[in-house]
């Protein structure tokens, strides 16, 4: 495995890079970094969570024109980062030998308290920034509660789905997300 270079690089350079690393990276500020997830591993709630949404919307979204995408693809931010958000929604034109979603409508990230900070700031203002990013999704996995920021005619509207009962309705690409089958197998201390 080749280690990260430490100058600077475009997102084309970091994305030809990245095909000859064993590990996926995130551009930021130019310079390969692995994701704070990576670093401190992932629990099986947060795969669980992931994994779940990941059910959810692919049995939803199936036969049209959007997809489920897992952390494998990127996310390029206009500024010239690339992310790797747990979920992303694509729905642009499928792009076989392409390392990046298209046309990502929604995000989704997974809180881990190890990243909690760093998801609610700087990844949520990077993720705002992109011109086909509609949703962001931030789902706890302590408690069954999910933040949601979602484009408005001027700047984002900011909702919050609390309790098993609660449903988020994604117009963006024709779906929903029951906390529910969110948190489907996990219990909650009371």
């Amino acid at each position: 495995m080749s280690e990260p270079q430490h100058r600077r690089m475009t997102p084309e350079e970091f994305l030809e890079w990245q095909t000859r690393q064993d590990k996926n990276y995130e551009l930021v500020d130019g310079i390969p970094v692995l994701p704070l997830k990576a670093m401190t591993g992932a629990t099986l709630r947060h795969d669980h969570v992931t994994v779940n949404a990941l059910g959810s919307l692919h049995n939803q979204l199936r036969g049209g024109p959007c997809r489920p995408r897992t952390t494998d693809i990127a996310v390029r931010i206009p500024r010239g980062g690339i992310r790797r958000p747990d979920l992303t929604i694509d729905c642009g034109p499928m792009q076989d030998r392409s390392m990046e979603a298209q046309e990502p409508r929604v995000v989704f990230e997974v809180l881990s308290p190890s990243t909690v900070n760093f998801d609610r700031i700087r990844k949520l203002d990077e993720y705002k920034s992109h011109p086909s990013i509609r949703v962001i999704l931030l789902a706890e996995t302590r408690a069954p509660k999910v933040g949601l920021w979602r484009r408005a005619e001027v700047g984002w509207a900011v909702e919050e789905y609390d309790g098993l009962g609660a449903t988020i309705d994604l117009p963006e690409i024709g779906a929903s997300l029951s906390l529910d089958d969110l948190y489907e197998g996990l219990a909650f201390e009371v």
